[in-house]
């Protein structure tokens, strides 16, 4: 195969927990995750010489090694020993620093993509434990879909498909480091945990309003402190009819969630006509 072209699709975390910050220094979560019909679009090619060139439709966007497409593409040629190079094209869909893992995503799709071009046939499992050398949600990124993810975010445990669910969701105009929402982030002080443990009984019954009801994410108690619109943005959600609102991982991006598509609809062209949040709106769904 000498090209390939990939969706990388984005998450959210209907849940968020974080149990304890251990000695090495990482943050033992426990959180439920999901993807959503958001997606970035990469384009591989082999190439005959050895190198790995990245190209993207964002300036901002590194081509190097800061770049998590590079990370994964050279992870794979020094593992498996591949002489040959690959390039690769990104369209950017997926915000950027947004807390849906779209670094993280854009890896995993590479090294999938890197695995069938190059027909090295590698299991899931063999992909995950190169992932997480590149980042803890890249495991998660290579699986997709409903999944309880424990330890650092490498422990994974499939769920089944939660239920049907239209999302609005929007970035507002800043960008939050994840280094920065866990570094002031008080584990032993959390006075609050989402009840994780009452979500997935929920997904397993197919209980949408017991998801959305047990939705929470502690990385808000920072990245809301810092930036009060994520407050305004859930709280805008809410008076559209959304049945929650919550902060996706480290943040900025708020999503809501609508068991109707008209429902949702009214609330996306409210958001896009409100203005003064964000032009990064979404009118998605749970994939």
């Amino acid at each position: 195969m000498e090209s390939l072209r990939l969706n990388a699709m984005a998450k959210i975390n209907l849940g968020l927990d974080v149990l304890r910050r251990r000695e090495d220094g990482y943050h033992e979560v426990k959180m439920v995750m999901q993807t959503v019909g958001i997606c970035d679009e990469l384009e591989f090619t082999k190439l005959t010489e050895d190198c790995i060139r990245i190209s993207t439709d964002k300036e901002e966007l590194p081509s190097d090694g800061n770049n998590l497409i590079y990370r994964a593409a050279k992870l794979m040629k020094d593992t498996y020993g591949i002489r040959e190079g690959v390039a690769v094209k990104l369209q950017k869909n997926i915000p950027i620093a947004a807390g849906m893992a779209g670094g993280s995503t854009d890896a995993a799709a590479t090294i999938h993509g890197m695995d069938r071009i190059f027909g090295l046939g590698l299991s899931l499992e063999e992909k995950q434990r190169l992932g997480v050398k590149i980042g803890a949600d890249v495991p998660y990124c290579l699986m997709g879909g409903t999944a309880l993810s424990e330890g650092i975010g490498e422990v994974l445990t499939a769920l089944p498909q939660a239920p049907d669910a239209f999302l609005v969701v929007a970035k507002p105009d800043i960008n939050v480091s994840t280094k920065f929402v866990y570094e002031n982030l008080h584990a032993d002080r959390l006075t609050y945990h989402p009840d994780i443990d009452g979500m997935v009984e929920s997904i397993r019954n197919g209980d949408l309003k017991g998801i959305t009801d047990r939705m929470g994410n502690v990385l808000e108690t920072v990245t809301i402190k810092r930036y009060p619109v994520i407050a305004e943005m859930k709280a805008f959600l809410l008076r559209q009819g959304a049945m929650n609102a919550l902060m996706s991982g480290s943040g900025p991006t708020v999503f809501g969630v609508f068991d109707k598509e008209e429902d949702a609809r009214r609330a996306y062209t409210a958001m896009v006509e409100q203005g003064n949040f964000t032009k990064q709106v979404f009118l998605t769904k749970l994939i």
